[in-house]
């Protein structure tokens, strides 16, 4: 028997291993060319049958007898030493107490989770980098170089003698009765309890109340109540934190905070504002327009109470997944 290598290899036992696959594989061929060649040689039916079988049962001993060789060797054989680039580590592999102290084992395992790792995290870079969040030219194929840089209507003004926030203030205004006169069916009450930033209690016929908290030209959050909820404070103030009793106005106040991450345009906030309003002007028929996709009028109890944001179309919240 050869000696032992460091490596934890039985050479003698690799080099019979070898020879029992040689072997192995020599007996398996011979089973498929005895089902290959079938019944032959023999004038009987019976004769023929009996020698088959026979010639059949020697080839499937002959592999099992070869397997349970390859197998007893393949124990003689011993585990070989992983070789990764563990520099002087790779000595602890030696250590015969290795069963009690598994530091090998173990700083293998680290070694390789440590890799995998490091490749996880090259994809999902790599993945990141193409599905960037940035809205920028680039994406179209535009260099960034030669994009105009738009300005802010509402944050790029011209110094007035009689300050900044009047005229900010009378821009907002502007744009707030344009939008007005834009929805017949839509009443926008303006007012400003806490200075600059504006409040507006926008009524939507005899469906819903919708209370607008906006900073500058930006809106900031939105509330939806029934249309016979309160919408004041004991001070008689906007109330901008409790939701509505009803649970179909609560979907669609959640529904209008996604509308607000759906339209934006930084570089035109005026467009940004309309284009909420007419998304909200869409609920006009909360309670009449049927789902577009089901049909029906009701389900679960509520309306539908999503609209596209860009067909506006209305839609149960499970039937426009």
């Amino acid at each position: 028997m050869a000696d032992v290598l460091s490596v934890g290899v039985n050479l003698e036992a690799f080099a019979q291993a070898i020879s029992a696959i040689q072997a192995l594989r020599s007996s398996v061929s011979r089973v498929f060319d005895c089902l290959k060649d079938g019944m032959r040689n023999k004038e009987t039916l019976e004769g023929r049958e009996k020698a088959f079988i026979a010639h059949f049962q020697d080839n499937l001993h002959s592999v099992n007898r070869d397997l349970n060789e390859l197998e007893r060797l393949s124990n003689l054989v011993g585990k070989p030493s992983e070789n990764h680039p563990l520099h002087n580590s790779g000595l602890l592999s030696l250590d015969p107490v290795q069963d009690k102290t598994p530091l090998y084992s173990q700083l293998l395992q680290a070694y390789k989770w440590s890799n995998k790792l490091q490749y996880h995290a090259g994809l999902a870079s790599g993945l990141l980098n193409q599905q960037s969040l940035k809205r920028s030219a680039n994406q179209m194929g535009v260099s960034a170089k030669r994009r105009p840089k738009a300005q802010p209507t509402t944050l790029v003004l011209p110094p007035q003698k009689n300050g900044e926030a009047y005229y900010v203030r009378r821009y907002v205004d502007d744009v707030i009765s344009r939008i007005d006169r834009m929805f017949p069916e839509m009443s926008i009450h303006l007012s400003r309890p806490n200075g600059t930033s504006a409040m507006l209690l926008v009524t939507l016929g005899k469906v819903l109340k919708v209370i607008v908290v906006m900073r500058s030209l930006f809106i900031d959050r939105t509330i939806v109540r029934g249309y016979s909820e309160n919408v004041y404070t004991e001070d008689g103030k906007l109330d901008i934190w409790s939701k509505s009793n009803y649970q179909v106005f609560q979907k669609v106040t959640d529904h209008a905070t996604t509308a607000l991450l759906h339209y934006q345009l930084p570089q035109m906030p005026d467009v940004v504002v309309r284009s909420f309003m007419t998304w909200l002007r869409s609920y006009i028929k909360l309670f009449q327009a049927p789902c577009q996709r089901c049909g029906k009028f009701l389900q679960d109890g509520l309306p539908p109470t999503w609209r596209d944001f860009r067909t506006l179309e209305a839609f149960h919240d499970t039937c426009r997944q």
